[in-house]
Formats: C-alpha cells, sequence, structure tokens
C-alpha cells in the first residue's frame, strides 16, 4: 500500500488518500494500453509529405504578400497585407511548435533546425525560449507551481494570484476576462520580446543561442526597416500594429481554450499520465476553418497524450481516444468555438470568487471519490 496525497483540506490538516499499488497499476495500465492502439493504427508515424505541403504553402504565401507589398505602394490596402502577414506569421508559429515536437521528421536535429528556422527567420520567435516553456506547461498543464502559462502576469489565472491582488490590479482581475482578447493584441510584441531577452542572456548557456538571436533580430529589424522605407510614417505604423495585432491574436486565441477554464491543478497532487493530461484539456469542435485557425491545437487531448503525433493525424486520432476515455471513465471535454472563448472570458472574471480554497475543484473532488 502506498499513501498518496491528492487534494483535500489545508495542508497541516489534510489526510494523504491511501491508494493501493494495484489502482496506480491499472491507471498506468490505461494509457499503455491507449498508446498501443495508437502505434498499431499507425498514427504515431511521421507524415513527411503533408509538412513538407505546409511548409511548401506557407513560404510560398510569405513571399507573395510581401510582392502584394512592393506592387501595391503606398495605399492604405496595405492594411489588408497586414492583417494576412499577422495570419501567416501564426501559421509559422505554429509550424515551429510542431517541428519542436518533432512531429515533422525523426531526427531531432532535423526536427530542431527546422523549428529555429520556421519560428526565428519567419515568425521571430525564439526556438530556445518557446521550447523551455512549452515542455514545462506539458509536463504538468494547469498544475500550480509547475506549469508557467497559468504563472503570475498580466492575467491572474488561479485564485492564490488573484488574492494578492488589491487596489487597480484587484479591480483589474475581477473584470479581466473582459480584457483579456484585447490584452492579446500586444501578445505578438510580449513574444517578439521575450526571444530576444533569451538569446541576449548569457548566463543560461544555451546551444545556438547567438544563431537564434541572430535570426529573430535580424527578423525583427529588417520587417520594421522595409516597412518604414517604402510606406510613409502613419501608413508603416498602421501596418505594424496591425499585423502584430491579428499575429498576437491569432496565436493567444489558438492557445487559451485549450486549458483555460478546466481545473487547477493543486502543486502537490498526484495524478497519472491519462488523467493529468486529459481532464484539463479541452477539445475545440469544428470544420476545416478552425483546423486551420488553431493549428490544430483544437485537438488538444490527443496533442497532450501524444505530443510527437504529427498534426495531421490528430483528428483522426479523437475518436479512438474518446472512446477509450469513456471506456475508462475519464471526463472527455470538448466545446464549440464560441463557447470555449465564453468559458475562458466566465472563468477569468470569475477567478477569484470560485474555488477560494484551491482544493475544491472538480478534479480534486473526483479524484477524492
Amino acid at each position: 500500500m502506498t499513501s498518496v496525497s491528492i487534494g483535500g483540506g489545508p495542508a497541516e490538516t489534510r489526510e494523504p488518500r491511501v491508494v493501493d499499488h494495484d489502482v496506480q497499476q491499472r491507471y498506468v495500465s490505461q494509457y499503455t494500453e491507449l498508446a498501443a492502439a495508437m502505434r498499431e493504427s499507425g498514427l504515431l508515424e511521421r507524415r513527411h509529405l503533408y509538412y513538407w505541403t505546409q511548409i511548401t504553402v506557407a513560404v510560398g504565401s510569405f513571399v507573395a504578400i510581401w510582392v502584394g507589398f512592393f506592387l501595391l505602394g503606398d495605399s492604405w490596402w496595405q492594411l489588408l497585407l497586414a492583417a494576412a502577414l499577422g495570419v501567416l506569421v501564426a501559421q509559422f508559429g505554429f509550424l515551429g511548435h510542431d517541428a519542436a515536437h518533432r512531429q515533422m521528421f525523426s531526427s531531432r536535429t532535423w526536427n530542431a533546425w527546422t523549428s529555429r528556422i520556421l519560428a526565428g527567420a519567419f515568425a521571430g520567435l525564439s526556438y530556445t525560449w518557446w521550447r523551455g516553456k512549452h515542455n514545462k506547461h506539458h509536463l504538468a498543464p494547469n498544475q500550480e507551481g509547475i506549469d508557467p502559462d497559468i504563472g503570475p502576469g498580466a492575467i491572474a489565472f488561479t485564485p492564490g494570484i488573484v488574492a494578492e491582488r488589491s487596489g487597480f490590479k484587484g479591480w483589474f482581475a475581477r473584470h479581466q476576462g473582459w480584457f483579456f482578447f484585447p490584452l492579446l493584441t500586444l501578445e505578438g510584441i510580449n513574444l517578439h520580446v521575450q526571444s530576444v531577452l533569451v538569446g541576449l542572456d548569457r548566463s543560461a548557456n544555451t546551444p545556438w543561442r547567438r544563431l537564434e538571436l541572430g535570426l529573430v533580430s535580424v527578423r525583427l529589424a529588417a520587417f520594421v526597416a522595409v516597412v518604414f522605407v517604402f510606406l510613409p510614417w502613419p501608413m508603416a505604423v498602421a501596418f505594424l500594429a496591425v499585423q502584430l495585432a491579428v499575429f498576437g491574436v491569432c496565436l493567444g486565441a489558438a492557445f487559451a481554450p485549450a486549458h483555460k477554464g478546466m481545473p487547477i491543478v493543486p502543486p502537490e497532487m498526484k495524478l497519472d499520465f491519462l488523467r493529468r493530461q486529459v481532464m484539463v484539456s479541452r477539445n475545440i469542435r469544428g470544420n476545416w476553418f478552425v483546423d486551420f485557425f488553431m493549428g490544430g491545437l483544437n485537438y488538444q487531448i490527443e496533442h497532450h497524450l501524444f505530443p510527437h503525433m504529427p498534426r495531421g493525424n490528430l483528428k483522426k486520432a479523437r475518436p479512438l481516444v474518446r472512446a477509450h476515455c469513456e471506456k475508462v471513465g475519464v471526463d472527455y471535454m470538448e466545446v464549440g468555438l464560441l463557447h470555449s472563448y465564453a468559458l475562458v472570458i466566465g472563468y477569468l472574471n470569475n477567478v477569484g470568487l470560485r474555488a477560494r480554497d484551491p482544493f475544491d475543484c472538480p478534479l480534486a473532488a473526483q479524484l477524492r471519490g
């Protein structure tokens, strides 16, 4: 018999739940059974043609937008191209994400360099910064103290963070849901700044730091220089603002529905891999447009269970994963896109009111049995 703490009252009074070793083994086997089914289905195999097509189309579209930029010249219609460029740069971000997860190639090196080039040269994002932050998120999604995506920032994602804020910050936290999407227009700038800062951090001792810093810096500087050289400054400012705003919203609107508003896992709670990944993730129903707009991240549950699975196979894996979750009694959350945004806004506006006790959440309640 093994004593495992999975939630309850305050730490000093909470009694650990005793979980039989056989129960633990059954939980582990539930994932291994699903993983075996995925291997047999062939859905974990790389799809080289799929990704080479995605990359070719993205690069071709990038070139086409800039050709259109130079041909159009001094015209406010340039703002349409700025918006299109914002959408496309987000797509490069998604491709860089896939490569960082080693979805494209069997070679770790090929994946790493593909991600560096696609993310750094085309999107202005640091592969090293993204990979480090994102790996922590995948290790323990929505778990306090581990997942950086719910750590302190402009938005307060947990009751504990809200409790520390007073005055204007406290008021903002109580209404932050309504500001969430407007704030996403600034997320593009934040991502670029973080990418440059990690490249300037000599203490990090990360491989290829200077090269990544060069890729990101040249990409950002060249973009600004070209826009201001070929457009009048008011139009240039507007072009940059539209591109950055659309870029930030596209990325933020794709990532936010995946976990925001799902249960927050207390720092000391222990979960098996299947439940850790499924019960705090949310899928988004939709069509080809939703798949494109969200870069395949609308199949968040499947992505978290099998992060190396090629994006194009996630949709095919969905019915297998959902059936398995129903079989073993694990909640599988899936909603429409607009519904997901309503849930995110509602959660953010009420995060300081709901679950005042960080252990009083559906996840803890279900696991206490």
